[in-house]
């Protein structure tokens, strides 16, 4: 066979794909419906004229566009960065690109600001976490080093954890702030020192926020990454970019539309790499996005009907499984009395109910899969079918 990459090998499949080899051999109680909770997909409706927006502007599909997005998509996303961080508007002509869902521009950033000549470079990455990260560190010749989030902490990122003699190979450091999956939001001391930490070594830092607008108090929305460099005089954004998405905000993850915003340093050369590796947004895409970062209210009703779910259906989960409503983010991240894998294979098997182990979200670090032994339960389902699985989960439960 012809020689490829052999960095592919090192990557592990993907947690679904774990997930779909668990349920093989499974049949699921036939008298359910099944109830998917596995997945972070939204399932609320797409708003109208969001809907509209796309389907008024297909005439665009005759003309290329631009890597860089058009004036008018970056400056409708430089002001709602304005809007939702209290900060000056980034220059949407250095400070802001485009891109199709921050899945693919997670991986590529890697890509752009790794180095991988001293054949030491490494990755910091949150653990459990999104497995977008760990492939790009892989795939752009990088080390992982896995920092684990813990219930003892909060599950908050402890950068004391980690030895000097690490920091100094360390290239970039992903966040995750709402996390995937626990929904902690860093706090100000936590990007004071992850700041320093930058300043000392040089690192790049990829703030992953596309769970930043669901969260549970419209007067108190998650910090930011901008906002918390501005608060600390960091105006320039020095080695910072954070990635936003429409995805969950707007309830349209097939749309793929998101954000890179941050350090025109790193903008300039983000943008050149994706113009060579063919990123451009489709302009009826860019309409519709435009459409979508311009108004609030849509994301304050999606806002309240997850509320509504997560208030309703928190409690009675935590009748049997240790888990609290998030800072912010779909998910609940539930202690299991079990394996969590026999957990999830068990609640299919009797309740036809789908959710995600926790260690396929994780890997083994300092002794430990801190996933291990948790489940994620994303209610992105509609509010009866989430009630509906809160049931099972209880009847399942007092079956053990």
């Amino acid at each position: 066979m012809t020689d490829v990459n052999p960095d592919l090998d090192r990557l592990q499949p993907y947690p679904f794909e774990k997930l779909r080899h668990l349920f093989a051999a499974v049949s699921p109680a036939p008298t359910f419906k099944e109830i998917k909770l596995s997945i972070g997909e939204p399932q609320h409706p797409t708003p109208p004229f969001i809907q509209r927006a796309l389907a008024d502007n297909l005439a665009g599909l005759a003309n290329y566009p631009t890597t860089q997005g058009s004036d008018a998509l970056r400056q409708a996303i430089a002001a709602w960065v304005a809007r939702r961080y209290a900060v000056p508007a980034p220059d949407f002509a250095t400070q802001v690109v485009p891109v199709n869902g921050s899945r693919e521009a997670l991986f590529a950033f890697a890509q752009t600001v790794i180095d991988r000549s001293s054949g030491r470079a490494k990755v910091v990455c949150p653990n459990p976490f999104y497995q977008i990260y760990e492939g790009a560190a892989l795939l752009a010749g990088a080390q992982p080093v896995f920092l684990n989030t813990l219930p003892h902490n909060d599950f908050a990122m402890d950068w004391s954890e980690l030895p000097e003699a690490t920091w100094r190979d360390v290239q970039l450091v992903y966040v995750c702030s709402p996390a995937n999956p626990t929904g902690k939001v860093m706090d100000l001391a936590a990007w004071k020192a992850l700041f320093e930490l930058s300043d000392r070594h040089g690192f790049v830092i990829a703030s992953d926020e596309c769970y930043s607008e669901i969260h549970f108090d419209e007067a108190s929305p998650p910090l930011g990454g901008l906002t918390a460099a501005a608060q600390l005089g960091r105006n320039d954004y020095r080695n910072l970019a954070i990635f936003s998405s429409l995805s969950k905000r707007s309830n349209v993850p097939g749309l793929r539309s998101g954000f890179v915003a941050g350090d025109a340093a790193i903008m300039k050369k983000f943008l050149l790499y994706r113009t060579y590796h063919g990123s451009a947004m489709n302009p009826a895409v860019q309409a519709a996005s435009i459409a979508a970062w311009n108004d609030e209210a849509h994301v304050r009703d999606n806002r309240r009907m997850y509320a509504e779910k997560f208030h309703e259906v928190t409690p009675l989960i935590a009748r049997h499984l240790d888990c609290r409503i998030p800072d912010a983010g779909f998910y609940l991240w539930a202690k299991t009395p079990i394996a969590d894998t026999d957990f999830a294979r068990e609640l299919l098997r009797q309740q036809n109910v789908v959710v995600l182990p926790g260690s396929y979200l994780a890997r083994e670090a300092n002794g430990i899969n801190p996933g291990a032994d948790f489940i994620r339960i994303a209610l992105v389902a509609s509010h009866e079918e989430c009630l509906e699985a809160a049931q099972r989960i209880n009847d399942f439960c007092q079956s053990l």
